[in-house]
């Protein structure tokens, strides 16, 4: 396995920004309230999980300068919806 590329690295924080979206986005009508907290609560552990990707040393982040303001207010702000 391969160190993961720039390229990599920005997809995955763009998939983290998908998932910052979805936190932010209202229930709908035609969710149930237990399908809205589960779809929460998976993109809360995504981004969890992201936040801690490391290089293939498995203790250097691949994170460099990425700002992860958005990321942690969202996963405060989806917590909140399931705890």
């Amino acid at each position: 396995m391969e160190e993961k590329t720039a390229d990599e690295i920005a997809a995955i924080f763009a998939a983290a920004g998908d998932s910052v979206t979805v936190i932010d986005t209202a229930k709908t009508d035609d969710e149930t309230t237990d399908e809205y907290k589960d779809k929460i609560k998976r993109n809360v552990e995504h981004l969890e999980i992201i936040k801690l990707y490391k290089k293939l040393d498995e203790t250097t982040s691949i994170w460099g300068s990425e700002s992860f303001t958005a990321i942690d207010a969202a996963i405060v702000k989806g917590k909140a919806v399931y705890s």
